[in-house]
């Protein structure tokens, strides 16, 4: 298999630095596993999750003009997908311009009685409306 951007590669660590560890990809090419992309949890020290000799699936995120290749352990695992939301898409439109009504005139109606609270509060505060000097 060849070296592209989102192939996913078996390799093998050859070396670990504090940065992150190299890994040797098929074709005698090798490639850098950022400290980022070990694990999905933080990583303080690569020689916790990895160790020299260690075989790995990486996936590729980038291959420089210079050569240099990015690898990610992280993003080459399969993981399940995230349940989508219930969306109401079922709803007919009409259902759904109803309860956006509803709630508008909800909000209308809090928010008046919140304002009338907020302006008497603040006339006794001030001694009345016709208190003024």
């Amino acid at each position: 298999m060849s070296i592209e951007v989102g192939n996913k590669l078996k390799g093998k660590v050859t070396g670990i630095k504090k940065f992150g560890a190299f890994v040797e990809l098929p074709e005698g090419k090798s490639g850098l596993v950022h400290i980022s992309e070990v694990a999905d949890n933080y990583v303080e020290n690569v020689e916790d999750h990895l160790s020299v000799g260690d075989e790995v699936e990486v996936k590729v995120l980038s291959i420089a003009d210079d050569g240099k290749i990015s690898l990610s352990i992280k993003k080459a695992k399969d993981r399940p997908r995230r349940p989508q939301h219930k969306s109401n898409h079922n709803r007919p439109p009409q259902q759904k311009g109803e309860d956006f009504e509803k709630k508008l005139s909800n909000f209308l109606k809090d928010s008046e009685d919140k304002l009338t609270s907020i302006k008497r509060q603040t006339e006794l505060r001030r001694g009345g409306k016709g208190s003024r000097r």
